[in-house]
């Protein structure tokens, strides 16, 4: 309701200025309400009218979107994990500069860090489902609570702790462990140290001959050459190198907690010549421990993980957590040759067993 003012006549200039009256003010603003009462009732009626003219084929339409929009939420809040940024999300800004973890981008599909895996929680949570189907979900709670929260744990943890593509949450860990965390087979591999020392001097002899003998990779760093010669990568085993290695490639077989069957397990020989860096990178996942049994170990050369530095000893193994952000070097002299471990990846020592095997299940080579 709008008030329009009225020019004022001549008489109204000429007449004294009164207040109104209480009871005048009282008056309007009645007939006012009841105005407005009147307006809203008039309102509401054309509204009512309006809805019962309304097409029946219309309105019918709508209810079937919106029972459809009910049915699509159930279905997908049952069905699939909250929707987190992927690995490939989480990869975009590495890949626009060519570079992942200070390594150059390789691109590999073979490579469960560095390839491009859209989808990859839904994936999982596919592969959790369908063995929960064959055997249990029983003692599956923390595996599906990292699946479905997958992007919140890798990428928005203020954490030194940052797993690259699996995250199992509620896992007490550290940068180092001790070597009782997985005594069996630290004991093992300590007693066969003279075995893997010798078959890999038998391979480094091949490194007169040529730059980069077959079985070898060189990885790429800010300085100095790193080689590993891998008997399993990634859960694969790379049998021409396993029969080169007969002796350390059976060992694995021994030992009770190796990673074998999913592609974070790992089993290579690893060498730093003098003057190499490692750039400080995070590793895959926080569900294993790294063993580096220590095969020619010169000074000034250093692990640092989390931020606390360590040093290898000649036959004496070094277990640590690689989802910390970690980083290796060697500083020494040339004369005194390269650096030597041989490295394995072993269960984590608070993963049950049940949980293992699904993890094998979920995270199996070429799945």
């Amino acid at each position: 309701m709008v008030w329009v003012p009225l020019s004022p006549t001549s008489s109204d200039r000429r007449a004294p200025l009164r207040a109104p009256s209480t009871t005048t003010m009282s008056l309007e603003w009645l007939m006012d309400w009841s105005w407005s009462l009147d307006g809203l009732r008039d309102f509401i009626a054309t509204g009512i009218q309006s809805f019962r003219d309304c097409d029946a084929t219309a309105v019918v339409a709508v209810a079937c979107l919106l029972v459809l929009f009910v049915w699509y939420c159930y279905h997908v809040g049952r069905e699939q994990p909250r929707a987190y940024a992927t690995v490939n999300a989480l990869m975009q800004s590495a890949e626009a500069n060519g570079v992942q973890n200070g390594f150059v981008y390789c691109q590999s599909p073979e490579c469960v860090r560095c390839s491009h895996h859209d989808g990859l929680n839904q994936k999982l949570y596919h592969n959790l489902q369908e063995y929960a189907k064959r055997y249990s979900w029983s003692g599956m709670g923390r595996i599906h609570k990292g699946i479905r929260e997958q992007g919140r744990y890798l990428n928005s943890r203020p954490s030194i702790q940052k797993p690259e593509v699996f995250f199992l949450p509620d896992l007490p860990t550290t940068p180092y462990f001790s070597r009782d965390a997985q005594k069996h087979d630290v004991e093992l591999l300590e007693r066969n140290f003279q075995t893997i020392l010798c078959e890999f001097e038998t391979l480094y002899k091949a490194f007169s001959n040529c730059s980069l003998p077959q079985g070898w990779k060189m990885n790429s760093t800010p300085s100095g050459e790193w080689f590993t010669f891998y008997l399993v990568n990634q859960g694969m085993c790379v049998p021409r190198n396993c029969r080169r290695c007969p002796r350390t490639y059976r060992l694995l077989g021994s030992l009770r907690t190796c990673i074998g069957n999913n592609v974070f397990g790992n089993a290579c020989i690893s060498v730093l010549s003098p003057g190499t860096v490692i750039a400080e990178h995070y590793g895959p996942t926080n569900i294993r421990i790294r063993c580096h049994l220590g095969l020619k170990t010169p000074s000034n050369c250093e692990l640092v993980v989390g931020g606390e530095p360590q040093c290898w000893a000649e036959g004496r193994c070094l277990l640590f957590d690689d989802s910390f952000l970690h980083t290796a070097f060697h500083e020494g002299e040339s004369s005194e040759g390269p650096r030597v471990v041989f490295m394995v990846d072993l269960w984590h020592p608070n993963v049950a067993a049940a949980e293992r095997q699904a993890l094998d299940f979920i995270f199996a080579p070429g799945r």
